[in-house]
């Protein structure tokens, strides 16, 4: 268990920066109030953005992403999952690929495909349970799309909706990757690499694409 507490190489959750986020977003006088409380702060003040330089380890790191303001899912989750170790609350994260059935053009583009390898989210241990949360879009990035934001009630997991609100097909889980007390960078790495060979290869030009 102590390796869910502990700082990792990419869930840093000794930094500076996570420590104070993680204090001023927590609130609740259970942990599992405060643990709400940290998934809506990493939700929505984080905002969602799949076009980054993947070969860089910044892209999965919690602190990083924390100061950039944006992230994609693996690095959103594990912000989240620093900021519940911050506060004693253990976490880790987990993976599953998903295929995105209102994936952007432009995105679908860049990839080559609708399938989302590593697709990241936090687990957090809750009342002596292991609990599913997905922070990775923010609540004005759903609005824009029409796309069920994603709530979290610390008891219940909380991953994409099959269905947006024109009940339209959203996400379907194919794989599970497992779960993780860091984030697998290397591998996610070299994931990336075989299944988006544009996307990945755009490197630091990938900042100039937009999403959302």
């Amino acid at each position: 268990m102590k390796e869910f507490l502990q700082p990792g190489r990419y869930i840093d959750s000794a930094h500076p920066a996570v420590i104070e986020f993680a204090a001023r977003n927590s609130s609740g006088n259970t942990e599992r109030e405060r643990a709400v409380s940290l998934y809506y702060a990493v939700r929505d003040a984080i905002r969602y953005n799949p076009f980054l330089d993947f070969s860089r380890d910044e892209a999965y790191r919690a602190s990083a992403c924390l100061a950039a303001g944006e992230g994609f899912c693996v690095g959103k989750a594990a912000l989240l999952a620093a900021c519940a170790r911050a506060e004693g609350i253990a976490a880790r994260v987990g993976f599953a690929d998903v295929k995105n059935h209102l994936t952007t053009p432009a995105l679908r583009e860049r990839m080559g495909t609708d399938l989302f390898v590593y697709h990241g989210y936090a687990e957090l241990l809750l009342e002596d349970k292991w609990v599913k949360a997905t922070p990775a879009f923010n609540l004005a990035l759903c609005r824009r799309f029409g796309v069920k934001p994603l709530e979290f009630d610390g008891r219940e997991d909380s991953i994409f909706h099959p269905f947006d609100e024109q009940d339209r097909r959203h996400m379907e889980y194919l794989r599970d990757r497992g779960s993780h007390a860091d984030v697998p960078a290397a591998e996610i790495m070299q994931a990336f690499r075989e299944a988006y060979p544009v996307l990945y290869g755009l490197g630091k030009d990938a900042a100039k694409e937009r999403f959302g």
